[in-house]
């Protein structure tokens, strides 16, 4: 009886630590981040927060999700220590040249605490085609506290999330989000006039 007690205990003790490592739970940047709506999503319909990040290997740039005003964006948080990130990545390289002509674009936010160079160095070994910025707790925080990486939000062209998708998930529902994305109706883009 007691073994079996202290078999279950391990047991649990490795499927958390696991999870932990593979960044399926990671702890939130913000420990009262945005309450869910009544229909329980937080996010969905609601304006994308608006940043301004510094662009990494952008010599001092910086980067404003406004910029991209009229395009679907999805705005990615990630980090180099994170497994399913790197699997996500290469995905999310193929997204932006196949849907880009058509008016995506990704941006990466960096959630590393480490300099910038390591983030760069790891971004050019990816071959990484879109931006990458370095990501701040203010952002994290405005747009609920990320609770674990990847985190994806797909922003329309009128500048409304319309969907997020924490942790890994296959490229087949990322590519549908990017869809839904660009699907912006013309009522929406006649507000961007």
């Amino acid at each position: 009886m007691k073994s079996t007690v202290i078999f279950v205990v391990v047991v649990v003790l490795v499927i958390t630590g696991l999870l932990f490592i593979s960044g399926k739970f990671v702890p939130s940047h913000q420990a009262n981040a945005a309450q869910p709506s009544e229909n329980g999503d937080r996010f969905t319909g609601a304006a994308a927060p608006d940043f301004e990040l510094k662009v990494l290997d952008g010599k001092d740039k910086t980067l404003k999700l406004s910029d991209f005003k009229g395009k679907a964006v999805v705005v990615n948080f990630w980090a180099t220590w994170c497994e399913p990130c790197k699997v996500e990545m290469p995905w999310l390289i193929d997204l932006q040249s196949k849907y880009g002509p058509q008016g995506l674009q990704i941006v990466g936010i960096a959630m590393d605490d480490t300099d910038e160079k390591t983030i760069v160095s790891f971004t050019h070994k990816m071959g990484v085609n879109y931006p990458i910025v370095q990501g701040t707790e203010k952002v994290a925080d405005l747009y609920g506290g990320i609770d674990g990486m990847p985190t994806l939000f797909f922003v329309d062209r009128a500048g409304k999330i319309v969907d997020h998708e924490l942790g890994l998930r296959g490229m087949d529902i990322i590519e549908a989000n990017i869809k839904k994305s660009l699907e912006t109706d013309a009522s929406k883009m006649a507000l961007l006039r």
